[in-house]
């Protein structure tokens, strides 16, 4: 199997800045996924444990001079330490005069080992020298793994049927911070009206607080007569009577794991329960600069795995 492209001044930036130092906070190993079309950064979908995190790129957003070939249908999986790989990218732009960055799979004799490992290797060329930057991996995945990744993949493109969008990141994050102090458990309820309801519970105390009439894709209802009349408790469970709202819990952890992803500087995010509340998804949307269309070239979703469903 061959890797190799020209990683570009606007794909060092969007990773070395933005992507790898959000992506690290949800964990420092990951899987790189790399199609004829896509460089794909994935957390737990083979595992099934924790986040499972999804960061898609068109293969034009970070290289020029893309190659790759394998017997797998030209797809490449392995394992890589995203701080590793932060350090790489980061070392690259202090090169003086530093000509294209271009990356590569290979195979190295390491100092004292009989055994060829793989790495991925970053080159530079400046004016006075040149810098090869050598990231360990692990094994490229063998076929059946590659083939179970990308079925992972695919199950992991589900949506909700009602997503909500969320306010401020920040001030989300500010809400979690105070909660955390409560509990380790986060229920959370989404309603078809556009409300979102966050509540952590203890034997002692309860503390919640909502968001209103957010902005609903995909299945929405109208808000019942009567309702504004209710507190939020009151308002989510009949909500989820009417089989108009979702309700799960997760780990307190996780979901503020997830809001780490602020870092890679989205425009929007958005809320939504699995059917049957299979996960909580948190998809985030990034818009082309100086307008408010989406950016297809770029995509991130969060997927938390549930402690509970339930009334919330």
């Amino acid at each position: 199997m061959k890797f190799k492209a020209i990683l570009t001044d606007h794909g060092v930036n969007l990773l070395e800045k933005r992507f790898v130092p959000s992506l690290d906070k949800i964990g420092r190993v990951c899987h790189l996924y790399l199609t004829r079309d896509h460089a794909i950064f994935l957390h737990n979908l083979l595992n099934g444990d924790g986040i499972q995190s999804i960061a898609q790129f068109r293969k034009e957003t970070l290289f020029e001079d893309y190659r790759i070939s394998s017997q797998n249908d030209d797809r490449i999986a392995f394992a890589i330490d995203l701080g590793l790989l932060h350090r790489a990218l980061r070392s690259s732009l202090t090169i003086e005069g530093g000509d294209r960055l271009q990356i590569k799979l290979v195979k190295k004799l390491p100092p004292g080992s009989l055994q060829p490992m793989p790495f991925l290797t970053f080159e530079t060329k400046g004016y006075k020298s040149a810098v090869i930057q050598d990231v360990p991996i692990s094994k490229p995945l063998s076929r059946s793994d590659v083939i179970e990744l990308q079925s992972a993949l695919d199950m992991a493109q589900d949506m909700p049927q009602t997503l909500v969008q969320v306010p401020d990141l920040l001030q989300l994050q500010n809400l979690v911070d105070r909660l955390k102090h409560v509990g380790d458990l986060l229920n959370i309820s989404i309603s078809q009206y556009g409300d979102l309801h966050l509540q952590v519970s203890t034997t002692l105390i309860t503390v919640g607080s909502e968001f209103r009439k957010l902005r609903v894709l995909g299945v929405q209802a109208d808000v019942p007569a009567g309702d504004q009349n209710l507190s939020a408790r009151a308002r989510t469970e009949m909500a989820l009577q009417r089989g108009e709202a979702l309700s799960v819990q997760v780990s307190m952890k996780h979901f503020a794991k997830s809001l780490q992803c602020h870092l890679a500087k989205p425009d929007c995010a958005f809320y939504g329960i699995a059917p049957q509340g299979a996960c909580l998804t948190v998809i985030f949307q990034f818009f082309i600069p100086g307008t408010r269309q989406t950016d297809k070239s770029i995509s991130l979703h969060c997927r938390l795995p549930v402690l509970d469903t339930g009334s919330g």
